[in-house]
């Protein structure tokens, strides 16, 4: 592990080679001021993190935080995992600030910075809310496509609007909205997938007026109207019956923004090539992909992987394979990277020929001692969910914590004792046992299926939206609608962030989007 300066860095950004700059703080405290290239890839979740992320650890690998040594103990991580090119930025983000050179604010920069930069160079047509409205009030023949996850869509949708992810849209436009003066608008919680979306329908060229909702669910609630919730309208499942129109327009557009094609021979080949760092994604929703998959491949869903490209791809210059079906999901989810600057784009034509039914692999996880549901009583149980999900449901008496930090909890564990960690799948429970017994001299367990096995069994859950407090959730950057207070605030001030992020990247000066 050697050290470098951030003109080194800065440098390395631009030679062209394989490069990941992994930020290892809490993805709240990444949000408040990181590097434009940095992901996300907090201590507390690294065994978690680390091979999603490096797919290769023979890349070119810098570590990042803000000076307190979070990032040599993450190096020190990758070093016992095998990684061999391995730099600490010295002096952190400070000393990137200090050197002249731009901190980013907020999650997933690189692909909301490039939303903007679609909506100002394409001229992606919007509609504000009240005007939107005011065609739903008319009854206007149009249909209103929310471009987000379902979780998403059934947390706050708008009236009429149906769930359409963003990946899914080019495919399903067709059978959807099958007469070509059917407006369609095409909305998200803010602005990112709303304009991707809809641009992506444009691209393909569509025949429909196509806009987007401008500023999401977001504008619609700063205009005084109400979201539903718990909506479950969704598109009809299986293959579209005017796929054959789509490919012959996902074709055209991914063949313009030039991603390669390639066949499973070719893939093998990327897979073996122990000198690139290759991205197997499979961009099918994730229903489709946990029904067969093709061994090695990860999920990720077109539209989410467009709009959140750090959570799966860090390595800069590597090169990105992308599976479905028929290669409509798998080309226009390729044009997008390429225009987003992604060199090595593939399409892998015959990708799933060998996929099969099978279960997700688990992460190598420590033998520990195990507890069972009988065995909680009198015991102290320590969640290590995300803040959002113990707010959400949790096993009453649980207390929440940060597995990097559980010196928080010194006292209550100095007098507990037994202690059983637990976390929703019991996966981060087993990582952070040995670092409970470190603070207690109380015997330590996981608990056996996590917080899932509770609920699983037909015990209540109990939540508290105050628990933790919005100042306390440094794990996650929260959303305006996950705060206590200042809702409406929050949701102007991220509009607002969004709309500023071109002026960040000139500034910037490392960034350059379109082919």
């Amino acid at each position: 592990m050697t050290r470098i300066a951030p003109a080194t860095l800065r440098g390395w950004i631009a030679d062209g080679r394989e490069l990941a700059i992994l930020d290892a703080r809490e993805e709240g405290e990444f949000g408040a001021g990181h590097l434009f290239w940095a992901v996300p890839c907090p201590l507390s979740r690294a065994e978690l993190r680390v091979p999603v992320l490096l797919p290769r650890l023979g890349t070119r690998i810098v570590c990042v935080d803000d000076g307190r040594g979070l990032a040599e103990r993450l190096a020190e991580h990758l070093a016992g995992q095998g990684a061999t090119d391995l730099h600490v930025l010295d002096g952190g983000t400070p000393a990137w600030e200090a050197a002249g050179f731009v901190l980013f604010s907020g999650v997933n920069v690189p692909g909301k910075a490039f939303g903007e930069w679609v909506e100002h160079h394409y001229g992606t047509e919007s509609v504000d809310a009240a005007e939107l409205k005011r065609w739903i009030d008319a009854g206007r023949d149009m249909v209103v496509l929310d471009s987000r996850p379902l979780e998403e869509f059934r947390s706050m949708s708008i009236p009429t609007g149906v769930n359409v992810p963003g990946g899914e849209l080019a495919y399903r436009i067709g059978d959807l909205a099958p007469d070509p003066a059917t407006i369609v608008v095409v909305n998200c919680a803010g602005r990112t997938r709303s304009i991707l979306g809809a641009e992506s329908l444009r691209r393909a060229g569509v025949p429909n007026p196509v806009v987007a909702l401008r500023n999401g669910t977001m504008g619609w609630e700063l205009a005084g109207f109400q979201c539903e919730r718990g909506q479950t309208r969704r598109y009809a499942p299986g293959v579209p019956a005017t796929a054959g129109v789509a490919q012959g327009r996902a074709r055209a557009f991914a063949e313009a923004s030039g991603v390669g094609v390639i066949g499973p021979l070719d893939l093998e080949r990327f897979v073996e090539d122990p000198d690139r760092t290759l991205y197997v994604l499979d961009v099918r929703d994730p229903g489709e992909f946990a029904r067969r998959r093709r061994p090695g491949s990860r999920n990720a869903p077109g539209g989410q992987l467009v709009q959140a490209t750090d959570g799966w791809i860090a390595v800069r210059g590597a090169r990105i394979a992308l599976l479905d079906d028929d290669g409509v999901r798998a080309r226009m989810a390729g044009a997008w990277l390429r225009l987003m600057g992604h060199r090595d784009v593939f399409a892998v034509e015959g990708g799933l020929d060998d996929a099969e039914p099978m279960a997700a692999v688990p992460p190598s996880l420590p033998n520990v001692p195990l507890a069972a549901l009988r065995d909680l009583a009198g015991a102290l149980i320590v969640d290590l969910a995300r803040s959002v999900e113990f707010r959400a449901g949790h096993i009453p008496g649980a207390v929440w914590g940060i597995r990097t930090r559980l010196g928080a909890l010194r006292d209550r564990l100095a007098r507990a004792e037994r202690v059983v960690a637990t976390s929703p799948d019991g996966t981060l429970a087993r990582l952070a046992v040995a670092e409970l017994g470190s603070l207690t001299a109380a015997p330590v367990q996981a608990l056996d299926g996590g917080t899932a096995a509770w609920a699983a069994a037909g015990n209540a859950l109990a939540s508290d939206r105050a628990d933790p407090p919005d100042e306390a959730c440094v794990d996650v950057y929260l959303r305006p609608y996950d705060r206590n207070s200042g809702v409406a605030q929050a949701m102007q001030a991220y509009l607002d962030w969004e709309i500023d992020l071109p002026r960040g990247i000139e500034r910037d000066g490392t960034v350059s989007f379109g082919v």
